[in-house]
């Protein structure tokens, strides 16, 4: 029983360093979700042909943004130019499927999606979680995805605009996404936890389920706790379904 309680003790403090060196990070994460604009373009079919439309497509409305949000801080603003720009960008997104020599409708909408880690160019990883995104959908949108940033612009170079990654990270949240390896396991953590978020998301016998897992803007000692705490309130409630 003696040892049954060390090995209690032990797996406590784990997971209680393991909080520990995850929640200033998850806060980093939360803050880059919110200062990026995803793209996710989906392709009519997964035949080659329609995928390789896919990517052309994806490029003209890239191009066709970087004019729209030209000079904008925030993906706040950005979002806010694309949402009244979305007729501008259908008809460039169109005009590049009957110039491919298709007949296929091209559909924009901007929403909140969820994603997982994503690295980019072998440089910039995108923590998991929900984004605010430009969703691209050609014709009936049953192929294969394609996912990159359309703000700060970084996925192609003739879209490049005036605001690059680093206008709207901080310090610290740039020094995340720059792929460092010692990174690596607590973007797991995090994706993990966004995961189990997403997963709770629509179950009606979870209303808080947010709350679980919200990191606050707290003291890192009074944040572990916090953490710790509502940790614990996520096994309670579990348990007790």
């Amino acid at each position: 029983m003696k040892f049954k309680r060390i090995e209690a003790a032990l797996l406590c403090a784990v997971l209680l360093v393991s909080i520990c060196s995850v929640t200033g990070f998850a806060s980093s994460c939360a803050q880059i979700r919110e200062s990026v604009l995803r793209l996710h373009v989906l392709a009519n079919s997964d035949s080659d042909a329609d995928q390789k439309l896919k990517l052309q497509v994806r490029d003209a409305v890239l191009k066709e943004g970087a004019h729209i949000f030209d000079g904008s801080l925030t993906a706040g603003e950005a979002e806010q130019a694309i949402e009244k720009a979305i007729p501008r960008l259908e008809r460039a997104a169109r005009s590049e499927v009957i110039a491919r020599g298709y007949t296929y409708d091209v559909h924009i909408t901007v929403s909140e999606e969820y994603f997982d880690t994503r690295t980019y160019e072998d440089e910039v990883t995108l923590p998991a979680g929900r984004y605010r995104a430009v969703r691209v959908i050609i014709g009936e949108g049953e192929g294969h995805n394609w996912w990159c940033v359309m703000f700060p612009p970084m996925c192609l170079p003739a879209a490049q605009g005036g605001v690059e990654l680093d206008d709207v990270l901080d310090k610290q949240e740039e020094k995340i996404v720059r792929s460092n390896p010692k990174y690596e396991p607590r973007f797991k953590i995090v994706e993990w936890i966004e995961r189990l978020r997403e997963y709770l998301r629509d179950d009606p016998t979870e209303d808080a389920t947010t709350d679980y897992f919200t990191v606050t803007q707290l003291p890192e000692e009074t944040e572990t706790l916090s953490v710790g705490q509502n940790l614990f309130s996520f096994v309670q409630n579990i348990k007790s379904h």
